[in-house]
């Protein structure tokens, strides 16, 4: 990546340490200017002599060779001498392994500074649907926020909000590892679940490390910061908010059913879904970061149980619509069962700004455009169907349809999002809106 930077100029490794944009060259010049004094510093408690002797060796070397010609020399061997050794010390420092990640320190510099000047991105959701979303995303940018919903109430979180008192850590866990180095180990360990052990088996070593590090910081947030640290993951993750919340949903029949991992099981159409409490706060840096945003993204993920969830935060739908940046949806491909049977794009976008109190909180909505071949059979059998575009429906909404292939590629037939593909999409739409 790096012999090609900017208009496929090619450079050398060490000529591309010059790069405008690195924020190195600044500091190699205060080294360089304390470096000078230092040795002054030791010249002058040696009663000046040495100056004088080095003054007196470089005018017999002048007599020898020009004057010009022996300053450039004596500053390019200083100066290959001190960036050399500047170079080893901060390579010791940091003990950067580069034949594991495949990657130079040039290289980690240049993509960390091109990253830290990316667009501030809100990505809004829970589930595999959002986690999938950052694993992509973090390509682009590293001002990421993920705000994360905090209703699950099954597997391993249901267990722990229900033994431990705190909020479910799943989702929370998921987002830090996609926003981590993939190949880190330490990212592998936080993802290990138990596959037996009485009282750990189902539960996954992320989970319990935030529980424990709740118990002793004293909140979610600063577990997340603490965990967030330790795999220096690119971005910031937060709960939508710190109260107990807890999901129920209204049917068209009038029925209603409690507890997230309940209520597709109800095969019913839903209504409208609440909280319980009714009135959670949102924590006050979602509102900031959504606030300051450059671009919002909502899903992908299950509709009712990781996406709308967090619009039945108090404050979150305020300030979506106060914020200035870019609005999209990341629309599911394939319906799912028990939650948003026979649902159509202009389903998906309706039920949102329903629960957003009929606003409108998107600019567009992202699509798949493309099916494989051989879809498995698996789907049908279970109710589950691509989610059909129904442009007639969408039209009077006044929101774009971006429309691209989203699918990773697989031989299974399986449909699944691929987060390059759609963190690609989003990004190029955020772009192209900025040059209307």
């Amino acid at each position: 990546m790096i012999n090609k930077i900017k208009n496929n100029v090619k450079v050398t490794r060490d000529v591309g340490w010059l790069i405008p944009g690195l924020n190195i060259k600044r500091w190699l010049f205060l080294i360089f200017l304390g470096s000078v004094f230092i040795i002054l510093g030791f010249l002058i408690l040696l009663d000046i002599r040495p100056i004088y002797q080095t003054m007196e060796l470089i005018r017999k070397a002048a007599l020898i060779l020009p004057t010009e010609i022996l300053a450039v020399v004596v500053i390019i061997i200083g100066a290959l001498i001190f960036f050399n050794g500047w170079k080893k010390t901060t390579l010791s420092i940091m003990d950067m392994d580069n034949s594991k990640s495949g990657s130079s320190l040039l290289e980690k510099l240049y993509r960390r500074s091109k990253l830290n000047k990316g667009a501030k991105i809100v990505a809004i959701g829970g589930g595999t649907g959002l986690s999938m979303l950052l694993r992509g995303i973090k390509k682009y940018t590293n001002n990421i926020t993920a705000v994360v919903t905090v209703g699950d109430d099954g597997g391993s979180s249901g267990r722990l909000r229900e033994d431990m008192g705190i909020l479910p850590p799943g989702d929370i866990r998921n987002c830090i590892a996609a926003l981590a180095d993939d190949d880190d180990l330490i990212t592998e360990l936080f993802q290990y679940r138990f596959k037996k052990g009485e009282g750990l088996e189902g539960h996954s070593f992320g989970n319990l490390f935030l529980t424990a590090l709740c118990a002793i910081t004293g909140n979610m947030v600063k577990a997340v910061k603490e965990s967030s640290n330790v795999l220096n993951i690119r971005g910031v993750v937060l709960p939508a908010t710190l109260d107990d919340m807890k999901l129920a949903a209204e049917f068209e029949d009038g029925t209603i059913v409690r507890g997230e991992s309940n209520i597709p099981e109800v095969h019913k159409q839903v209504k409208r879904l609440f909280t319980e409490p009714a009135n959670c706060t949102a924590l006050p840096e979602v509102i900031d970061a959504i606030l300051h945003a450059d671009l919002i993204i909502l899903g992908p993920g299950s509709l009712y149980t990781s996406v709308i969830p967090n619009l039945l935060v108090d404050g979150i739908v305020e300030a979506i619509m106060q914020s200035t940046a870019k609005k999209i949806y990341v629309c599911n491909i394939m319906t799912q069962p028990g939650e948003t049977d026979n649902y159509s794009v202009a389903s998906h976008i309706n039920a949102l700004i329903s629960h957003a109190k009929g606003r409108k909180i998107i600019d567009a909505v992202l699509i798949n455009n493309s099916l494989p071949n051989n879809i498995s059979e698996g789907y049908a059998k279970t109710g589950s169907y691509p989610v059909r575009l129904d442009m007639e429906n969408i039209a009077p909404m006044d929101i774009t349809v971006v429309s691209q292939k989203l699918l990773q590629e697989n031989k299974q037939g399986l449909v699944r999002h691929s987060s390059n593909r759609v963190a690609r999409a989003v990004y190029y739409w955020y772009k192209k809106t900025l040059k209307k």
